[in-house]
């Protein structure tokens, strides 16, 4: 089997790559004492954590769209098993 990092630019993947880790590091900490929807809803701060989650969450998105598009289609495909469709169209979700 032919590797299939051969095909493609690898800096600008592992750039793609970085901002994913990235979006998915500042979720994480900007959520850390969100424990029920409601923290999300209650206030202004919480609403400032949600739209701040899902501006994160459209990044990935659009990363993972990105990434797909300089790998030709070939890096996702080595991983079946993740639905990433239910990824891609993230930028589309209502809150």
């Amino acid at each position: 089997m032919k590797d299939c990092m051969s095909d493609f630019d690898k800096e600008l993947v592992h750039e793609i790559l970085h901002q994913i880790k990235s979006s998915c590091g500042l979720i994480i900490n900007r959520t850390k004492y969100i424990t029920t929807y409601n923290d999300f809803t209650n206030d202004d701060v919480g609403s400032e954590k949600m739209d701040a989650t899902a501006m994160q969450l459209i990044a990935i998105g659009e990363s993972i769209k990105n990434l797909d598009k300089v790998t030709h289609h070939k890096l996702l495909n080595q991983y079946p098993d993740f639905e990433w469709k239910k990824v891609h169209p993230i930028k589309s979700f209502q809150l």
